[in-house]
């Protein structure tokens, strides 16, 4: 955590906050804070600043913030995710957040088992506490935006075109001739399949929308390594 995200319901006062739970224990136990100390903060989808602790015991942790400092801007990139399996989906969604990825779609592919959908890590809570973690990790505060889509054809032939307007749309496939492109600057629109890998009508149905095939090299990587590694190519 190096940014304590805060939320609107955590104001006592319009410059006061009083935190309990998951980040009272943080600051105790990681940050080994006590009372006096300054840590950085931010408000969920707002400014940024630092809370000087005036509080810090085993039931709450209060601080007078000064919220004063802009969010780091987000990269222009909508990231299209096949559905990773319930242990990876957790890392994928606090790894893209972390990389500043504005907007995230999980999507159902041939090769995503149907029980993957049913975990309970796609609950609202999970799904907002893996973007938070993210956030805390990266000192950001604004949430990538989030939806997912459970059926391949009808998103892609009747959302996904108006989707990618505007922006260069990728597809990671391994194999395809193009080389992945770096240091972009324009807004991009990035599908990864799961492990497995997009089926070949998946991957026409995609170049059908205006997606460009491109590799990442020989090597096959796990779902978070293939994020990390394109994103970074990316910008």
């Amino acid at each position: 955590m190096n940014l304590v995200l805060l939320d609107q319901s955590d104001f006592v006062a319009p410059d006061q906050v009083r935190l309990e739970g998951r980040r009272l224990t943080h600051v105790k136990e990681i940050h080994r804070a006590v009372l006096g100390d300054s840590l950085a903060v931010g408000v969920v989808n707002g400014r940024m600043g630092r809370g000087m602790i005036t509080r810090l015991d085993a039931t709450a942790l209060e601080m007078d913030v000064a919220l004063e400092q802009e969010p780091p801007p987000k990269l222009p990139l909508t990231l299209i995710l096949a559905l990773p399996r319930p242990k990876v989906l957790n890392r994928a969604l606090a790894a893209a957040t972390s990389l500043g990825v504005a907007r995230i779609v999980l999507l159902n592919a041939w090769k995503v088992e149907k029980s993957y959908w049913k975990s309970p890590r796609l609950s609202d809570e999970n799904l907002l506490l893996q973007r938070v973690l993210g956030l805390e990790q990266a000192k950001d505060t604004v949430l990538p935006e989030l939806r997912m889509a459970r059926l391949f054809r009808p998103f892609v032939e009747d959302e996904l075109p108006a989707l990618v307007k505007d922006t260069l749309p990728l597809v990671a496939h391994p194999g395809a001739v193009e080389i992945c492109p770096r240091d972009l600057t324009t807004p991009t629109t990035l599908a990864i399949g799961p492990e497995g890998g997009w089926v070949e009508a998946e991957v026409q149905s995609l170049l059908a929308c205006g997606f460009k095939a491109v590799d990442l090299g020989p090597r096959v990587l796990r779902v978070e390594t293939v994020l990390a590694t394109i994103v970074g190519r990316l910008f």
